[in-house]
């Protein structure tokens, strides 16, 4: 039986994922490195970091650690001055915490993580977060939702895993942890192969719960 649910959070709980990469793209433009929209989401759904476009014509440590603190400071001002609130996330979550424990298990760094949430309702429904801190290998390695399960000291079986893109579900899956697909606009065009299921919004994740007996009531 389903106990817990684990979420993501950039493109599932917050609508963060575009404003990362544009941080990501004016940093690197700075270098004359030019990122794209597709090149990024192809690089994101493998793990890699866009980052070896600047290695790959030269650029070394020095200046990319430069440049990651500058994209680092860009992202903040995004989310502090964007709008990224996804409507309805909150009573969604609750109506689930009624049955459900909860965890959120993210590739955001503690202090991008910790400015997302400052003024929002989300944590205190959750039993734990799980930030890019908390592990070595990130997704889609299965390291942070093997974390995830160690914390609970639960089954793969006993969780369901709910993400926006290819390498948060490539990762729910290699810790043998069933996985959600909620639709992210900006992720769209990753491949999906594997999801349990697939959802256009988080409002339909309860009866989708009710009609597969995951749910109980």
């Amino acid at each position: 039986m389903t106990k817990y649910l684990f979420w993501d959070n950039d493109g599932v709980l917050v609508d963060t994922e575009y404003w990362y990469f544009r941080a990501t793209q004016r940093a690197l433009g700075e270098l004359g490195v030019e990122l794209t929209e597709s090149t990024y989401l192809t690089f994101m759904s493998k793990g890699k970091p866009c980052w070896d476009l600047a290695s790959d014509v030269g650029f070394g440590t020095p200046e990319l650690e430069k440049k990651r603190s500058d994209r680092n400071s860009y992202y903040q001002n995004y989310l502090r001055s964007e709008d990224i609130e996804i409507p309805g996330v909150v009573e969604v979550l609750r109506a689930l915490s009624e049955t459900y424990t909860m965890a959120i298990v993210t590739t955001s760094r503690c202090e991008d993580f910790d400015l997302i949430h400052q003024h929002r309702s989300i944590l205190p429904l959750m039993d734990f977060v799980i930030t890019r801190e908390d592990y070595t290998k990130s997704k889609p390695d299965p390291e942070p939702y093997l974390a995830a399960l160690k914390k609970f000291d639960a089954r793969a079986s006993d969780a369901i895993v709910i993400e926006d893109s290819q390498r948060g579900l490539q990762s729910a899956v290699a810790a043998g942890i069933e996985c959600v697909v909620v639709h992210n606009e900006f992720t769209k065009t990753h491949d999906f192969t594997g999801a349990s299921h697939s959802i256009q919004a988080l409002w339909e994740l309860p009866e989708l719960l009710r009609g597969r007996r995951l749910l109980t009531i």
